[in-house]
């Protein structure tokens, strides 16, 4: 007899679908495509050369350790030059208050693991990062909302949110993915005394942090929660966990991020982890701490940062050229993506397939509201194309935006 799988899927299935980014990627995959749909760093900067050399090295100097099976928490040397980056930013941990897993979606996924019983809430911007919605799903949550506008989450509306009672708050200060937006200093402090307030943890998302192009750096909500907590930035508090990546900034192929937590929330993760993969691997954990060390990794965000803050550029002049004046969009500081606004009676999914026609594509935006609102949005990624890429992307976009406009102002009413 045929075994009837889907019969046997447990219930937390029902709630996990396929990411509308990695589905794009099929498509956008064809050479013909101008795709501002992923958030692929540009390959271009990727140092090849250097990670050549250190693979070799690793090899020669440490090979068997290299290929065999490690620790859960992380190869050491590659924790405590983490430690070292993160004291730089007034934040003092130790290398046993970091994890190394297999990108930063794994971390949230983790989160989700040990924190996340079925019903429980937790509290996110609208509209939020599509992969926690993903990794957090699956834990069958329930999810609180707080809106954004242009000085990133409205903390205006927190306090009433935070009376639900959440597990944790889920925040990304900086150059925030989808939308583009950097949280205020002064918000900053709100969410951090709102938090501290109502006794509430906070989940500090920040993998594109180190790519601002233009503003002063903002302190990390991490830094202002010790110096709330009377640390004066001294020491780790441990209400705010931190997450971050070398996707942005080495090379997304390594899937190598970290999470900083107090010791006993590190312990639990890695008991988490154990069950899901035993340890990230080996050999890219010492390869990339090969490349990072020395300085390298700060000279080479050095030249990202040049590299986007033209491509951010070039689509900002473009999309003031050929959109439509109807349409409106954030312009950020730094990181990789920026937010389009659609007047409210067009679909950003429909948008798509016309889109796709002219060989140019986008994230609708609704995949990032957890409560399926958002379908006049799009999100646009610019560290990816060259800068005539862009132009001409946009201006294909641009194109059919008006023709979309202008054929539902054609369209006979209703009665």
């Amino acid at each position: 007899m045929k075994v009837l799988w889907t019969k046997r899927y447990a219930q937390r299935t029902q709630r996990m679908h396929s990411s509308a980014v990695r589905e794009l990627l099929k498509v956008t995959e064809q050479p013909d495509v101008i795709s501002f749909a992923g958030g692929l760093p540009a390959p271009e900067v990727f140092p090849v050369k250097e990670f050549q050399e250190a693979c070799q090295k690793v090899l020669n100097e440490h090979g068997p350790k290299a290929l065999q099976y490690s620790t859960t928490e992380g190869y050491r040397p590659l924790r405590e030059m983490i430690a070292r980056h993160t004291a730089r930013y007034g934040i003092v941990v130790d290398a046993d208050h970091i994890l190394i897993t297999s990108g930063s979606q794994q971390a949230l996924d983790l989160i989700g693991k040990i924190f996340i019983n079925p019903g429980d809430h937790v509290l996110v911007e609208k509209p939020t990062y599509l992969g926690a919605l993903q990794a957090w799903n699956a834990y069958q949550v329930e999810y609180v909302t707080v809106g954004l506008d242009d000085d990133g989450m409205r903390t205006d509306e927190l306090e009433e949110a935070l009376r639900s009672g959440p597990k944790f708050i889920y925040a990304l200060p900086n150059f925030h993915n989808p939308a583009g937006v950097t949280l205020t200093l002064e918000r900053r402090r709100q969410l951090i005394q709102l938090a501290d307030h109502y006794g509430v943890p906070i989940i500090e998302d920040d993998p594109y942090g180190q790519l601002r192009y233009e503003g002063e750096h903002l302190p990390s909500l991490v830094m202002l929660d010790n110096q709330y907590q009377a640390h004066n930035g001294a020491s780790y508090s441990g209400n705010v966990i931190y997450l971050s990546t070398f996707s942005k900034t080495l090379a997304p192929g390594l899937r190598l991020g970290w999470v900083i937590a107090p010791k006993e929330i590190i312990q639990k993760l890695v008991q988490a982890k154990q069950g899901t993969d035993l340890h990230t691997s080996t050999f890219n954990q010492m390869v990339a701490y090969e490349v990072a060390r020395g300085g390298f990794l700060d000279r080479h965000v050095r030249s990202i940062r040049a590299v986007y803050s033209e491509r951010r550029d070039a689509m900002l002049r473009a999309l003031e050229r050929y959109f439509p004046p109807e349409v409106h969009w954030t312009r950020p500081q730094g990181g990789l993506f920026l937010w389009v606004v659609l007047p409210e009676h067009l679909d950003a999914a429909q948008v798509l397939q016309e889109a796709v026609k002219e060989r140019v594509a986008f994230v609708p935006g609704r995949a990032f509201y957890p409560d399926g609102t958002g379908h006049n949005t799009m999100r646009l990624n610019f560290s990816n194309a060259a800068p005539e890429k862009i132009e001409e992307g946009i201006k294909r976009l641009g194109r059919v935006l008006k023709e979309t406009l202008s054929s539902v102002a054609l369209s006979p009413v209703k009665s």
